[in-house]
């Protein structure tokens, strides 16, 4: 290694040790874990405004309803996942799963290169994505809670989460910057190539993970073993697993409440289907640049002062007025500012929180319950609440009176985090 490498990784490290309070021994696994995540939240997010758009040519009602497949697949992916953690070394399976990613959109970008006018093929990928986006959320964190311990997970994690946060502030930016030039097959091309990038990275980090560099003892890689159906027996025989299910599945009611409400205003406002894409593109870039800046300077000194109660509640809150400002006044602009503040408030809080609160758990209730709670449960929850807000809405129900279902449950996503709050600090102290 060369002198002026040194000093530029001295600078970094005394940089991040400043910033993010990062010691030195954690800084490789730090910055490998913000580049993965970086190449993760990238590739996603570069894909996500077409599937946005999709959804606005697919309809209201139909969205519903591949929600309800999306929820089945949710669940058909936990127990497949499980026999997977199982059975595979972590070291080979996770750099797989980005793998396999990447082709899947490779292929899926031929197939809307081939057939752009093809309904099934935009409701196959809609229903793809969005089965597979929170499983990818889910297996990047349980990775990190077995990379460093709760200590390190309130100083270290909202660090790592601002490298998921510019790489989907990257990825949409992409997107509105070539879609006009290479159409919706060209951005399922990009995301392609940024999961490629996760591969890399994912090795790296394995080989820091292996070595017990991060500061943990040296991990012994291998399957986990046992039931793949195991996460099922290990939430429901846990209260607050319990409640940890239920603050997502009142977290996926809000932003359940709020998707249907964008779909309706965005295509009556957006005629043009490009423009739409650069719409949401632009949302997205707007929340991650809040996000990001967050993360790297609020979330953990957050955590550290306030507790991790403090990143479950306040989000919620800010919720109940948003939504309460929605049904009075209405309108894109109303629209517009408050999903900026539920995903800028989701990404930079609510995430690295919830987290947080799998830290002190054995490992096979981080990789099983956790994958269980963050997918079928949070897709479940998804589709109850489309297939209600559905009903409710051809029933008569106006767009004002949908806000005000969202500001009730937001009230009661901020109760449940405020115990879960309480009861994760309890446990800190002991």
């Amino acid at each position: 290694m060369s002198a002026d490498t040194t000093r530029e990784g001295s600078s970094l490290t005394r940089y991040l040790a400043r910033v993010a309070g990062v010691e030195p021994h954690e800084a490789p696994a730090v910055i490998t874990a913000f580049v993965l995540f970086f190449c993760v939240l990238g590739g996603y997010f570069a894909v996500r405004p077409l599937r946005e758009t999709i959804a606005t040519i697919q309809g209201g009602e139909r969205v519903a309803d591949l929600w309800i497949v999306t929820s089945i697949g949710a669940v058909a992916i936990v127990p497949l996942y499980g026999w997977l953690i199982d059975r595979v070394r972590r070291a080979v399976l996770m750099p797989s799963i980005y793998g396999f990613v990447a082709v899947s959109l490779v292929v899926f970008g031929y197939m809307f290169r081939t057939r752009p006018e093809d309904m099934t093929v935009g409701a196959v990928f809609y229903v793809w994505i969005s089965v597979l986006n929170l499983m990818l959320v889910s297996v990047f964190w349980s990775f990190l809670l077995e990379l460093f311990d709760s200590a390190q997970a309130k100083r270290l994690f909202g660090c790592i989460a601002a490298g998921g946060t510019a790489g989907a502030l990257a990825g949409p930016l992409l997107t509105d910057l070539t879609v006009q030039h290479i159409g919706n097959a060209g951005v399922l091309f990009i995301g392609a190539t940024l999961f490629f990038g996760a591969i890399v990275a994912q090795r790296l980090l394995v080989a820091i993970w292996k070595e017990g560099r991060a500061g943990q003892a040296v991990p012994v890689d291998r399957g986990l073993g046992g039931n793949p159906f195991a996460g099922f027996a290990i939430v429901f025989r846990s209260p607050y697993l319990l409640m940890l299910a239920l603050f997502v599945v009142l977290l996926s009611s809000v932003n359940t409440f709020l998707y249907f409400e964008q779909l309706n205003i965005v295509r009556d406002t957006f005629p043009d289907v490009a423009q739409r894409t650069q719409v949401f593109a632009r949302i997205d870039y707007a929340v991650q640049t809040l996000t990001v800046l967050s993360q790297i300077f609020l979330t953990g000194r957050i955590a550290a002062t306030f507790g991790v109660r403090a990143l479950l509640v306040m989000v919620p809150l800010a919720m109940v007025a948003g939504f309460v400002a929605l049904a009075a006044l209405g309108g894109f602009v109303i629209l517009a500012a408050v999903i900026i503040l539920r995903r800028w408030g989701e990404y930079a809080f609510i995430r690295p929180g919830r987290e947080m609160l799998f830290s002190r758990l054995d490992t096979e209730s981080k990789y099983k319950a956790k994958s269980l709670i963050d997918v079928p449960v949070y897709r479940g929850a998804d589709m109850l609440v489309a297939q209600l807000q559905n009903a409710l809405r051809q029933g008569g129900l106006s767009s004002a009176g949908v806000a005000l279902l969202g500001a009730g449950a937001a009230l009661a996503w901020a109760a449940v985090g405020m115990w879960l709050g309480r009861r994760a600090e309890r446990a800190a102290t002991r």
